[in-house]
Formats: structure tokens, sequence, C-alpha cells
């Protein structure tokens, strides 16, 4: 268990535009084991470059195999849709 506050338990990306990989350093546990099975099924893509004794872990990752998705606030008629699907595929609880 390292000391390090939960503020201070950072995700860095690093590239540049000359690069093919991004550079991936976290503490995340859920994204450690994501890299960790990621690599170990396609080692030509993602490669384990160190654990350092504070627990975080830094990846190489091909650039074609790393997405940032920006998801847009959702507005009154996405919810309803939703809420509609959810109610529809009986996922709806009311509490």
């Amino acid at each position: 268990m390292s000391g390090l506050l939960k503020c201070e338990k950072e995700t860095i990306l690093l590239t540049n535009e000359s690069d093919a990989f991004f550079k991936v350093f976290t503490h995340n546990s859920a994204f450690k084991r994501r890299l960790a099975a990621f690599a170990k099924r396609y080692p030509e893509v993602c490669r384990f470059i160190r654990e350092d004794p504070e627990g975080s872990v830094t990846y190489e990752v091909d650039k074609g195999r790393l997405a940032i998705m920006l998801v847009p606030p959702f507005d009154g008629i996405r919810l309803e849709n939703l809420s509609r699907s959810a109610k529809e595929r009986r996922l709806w609880v009311r509490l």
C-alpha cells in the first residue's frame, strides 16, 4: 500500500506527434488490471515497461489502440429515451 494521497495517484498519458505510441502511467487499480490483460493478449501493441515502489505502472500502447472518448451531457430527451429503454428491458428499479 503506497503512502500517497488519493489526489496524488495520477493517470498520465504522454505522447508527441512523432511517436507511434502513448506512454501510460497510472496508479488506478482497475486501469492497471485492464492494461495488464490487454498487454498479455496483445503484446505486439501494448508493452509493460515498469512498476514503481509506490504502486504505479507504466505501459506503452500503440496510438491506434487507445481512445479518449468525450461524452456530452445528457439532455432531457436522451434521458427519457434511456429511461424508456431501461424499463422495456426490465432494467428499471424503482426505489
